[in-house]
């Protein structure tokens, strides 16, 4: 597993607790009570840092290399998935990936950016930054939920739409403005979740939705804070700052009604424990789904639109 820099002390410990029980098997000695000390000091130091992470830190554990995908939340929260392919004008982005899938017995449409693992995966799934076509595939199958009548859900990681020139020649803008604008219109239930990255119109082109809830270790920005950092002060490594300034943490965009809720996550972050991760988040999509799915449709856009529109707009 990748060790953060600030998880560095905590690992330490952890090793000289894996030495003392080596010791203890391989030469028969008790040293249960200081293997109990240390235990007990790694748990109070883990409890103690998790809870005061700072927004550079949360962001390291929003790119974690093991972080679950969209597609290990589809195993762990669906059954009866069928990937749907293609963008219907000849191609296909591994970016994003969507599908029909049941979530206790109740029909939806499943939409998400994916990420790989390896360096062979990210590149299949260039890095989890859609084009085009994967924006006008997601907007395909929001029509496919939307005439059939099931609810919709979107999961982003994305560290932003790919920003070549091959998709600014193939309409990156438009489709991502598209996206936006049918999504408003759409008459059943969306809920979106930013599970890692949720940077820019990248993930934006998923998520104008009725609910939009973040992971408790994710981010959602403008703009990445390296690119921040870049424009205001013409250094990328002042990215910490930029992070802090940005308001990017699931408690700040809760706190600004940007989002509409946080999922927790197990203590060390997502990647620490997928089961729990995904129940947690099954969860809240399940009670999102039970709470709009009898909203009529004229209300549910009324409410959508209303709800974006008053974002940024502050009463003294």
């Amino acid at each position: 597993m990748t060790i953060l820099d600030f998880e560095k002390p905590l690992y330490e410990i952890e090793e000289k607790i894996k030495e003392l029980k080596e010791i203890s098997e391989s030469s028969g000695m008790d040293v249960s009570e200081q293997i109990n000390t240390f235990e007990q000091q790694a748990m109070e130091y883990k409890k103690e840092l998790y809870a005061n992470l700072t927004p550079a830190q949360r962001l390291q554990i929003a790119r974690h290399a093991d972080r679950p995908t969209f597609l290990d939340y589809v195993k762990l929260i669906t059954t009866d998935f069928v990937e749907m392919h293609g963008d219907r004008e000849g191609t296909d982005d591994r970016a994003i990936i969507g599908g029909i899938a049941k979530i206790n017995n109740q029909s939806v449409v499943i939409i998400g950016t994916q990420k790989g693992k390896s360096t062979k995966e990210n590149l299949i799934y260039n890095f989890g930054m859609p084009q085009p076509q994967g924006y006008r595939k997601a907007l395909r199958l929001f029509y496919h939920a939307n005439k059939f009548n099931m609810p919709i859900i979107t999961l982003i990681d994305t560290p932003g739409a790919y920003p070549g020139m091959k998709a600014e020649e193939t309409a990156q803008g438009t489709a991502i403005a598209v996206n936006l604008r049918e999504m408003a219109k759409l008459n059943v239930p969306i809920i979106a979740v930013i599970t890692g990255e949720g940077c820019s119109g990248g993930a934006l082109g998923l998520a104008v939705a009725d609910r939009v809830y973040m992971l408790e270790h994710s981010y959602y920005t403008v703009i990445s804070p390296e690119g921040c950092a870049s424009i205001l002060w013409r250094d990328a490594s002042k990215a910490d700052v930029a992070a802090q300034a940005l308001k990017i943490t699931s408690d700040d965009l809760l706190q600004l009604e940007i989002i509409d809720g946080i999922i927790k996550e197990p203590l060390g972050g997502a990647h620490c424990d997928y089961e729990t991760a995904a129940k947690n988040l099954k969860e809240t999509v399940v009670s999102a789904i039970n709470d709009l799915k009898d909203v009529n449709p004229s209300q549910l856009r009324e409410n959508r639109y209303n709800k974006f529109r008053r974002m940024g707009v502050f009463c003294q």
